[in-house]
């Protein structure tokens, strides 16, 4: 099982970032895709949800209205569009597949937001 993110970096306030997440080893469109991000002295927080069929997402309200997860079930990837981004959004994002009994997470890409 594979989980990895790519698209992070360093970028300016008001910039944007997309971030992807490619999938292998698992039977994908069977899982609900998250993104998490953890700040430096924070705990890892849930940023984005997208459930396995029919593109119901969820997202955290520090990031309604800025952030678009979507997944793409036939090329096993997900995405994070990151728009408007500011400074407290500086953390490393995970991707994580959850379903009813197991759990994957990536290794995280570091996103830094800074003038």
């Amino acid at each position: 099982v594979q989980l990895v993110e790519s698209g992070g970096g360093a970028v300016q306030p008001g910039g944007s970032l997309r971030l992807s997440c490619a999938a292998s080893g698992f039977t994908f469109r069977n899982y609900n895709m998250n993104w998490y991000r953890q700040a430096p002295g924070k705990e890892r927080e849930l940023v984005a949800g997208i459930i396995s069929v029919g593109g119901i997402t969820n997202y955290a309200d520090s990031v309604k209205g800025r952030f678009t997860i979507s997944r793409d079930n036939a090329k096993n990837m997900v995405y994070l569009q990151m728009n408007s981004l500011q400074p407290e959004d500086t953390a490393v994002y995970y991707c994580n597949a959850r379903n009813w009994d197991r759990e994957y997470w990536g290794q995280g890409t570091q996103v830094t937001v800074s003038s």
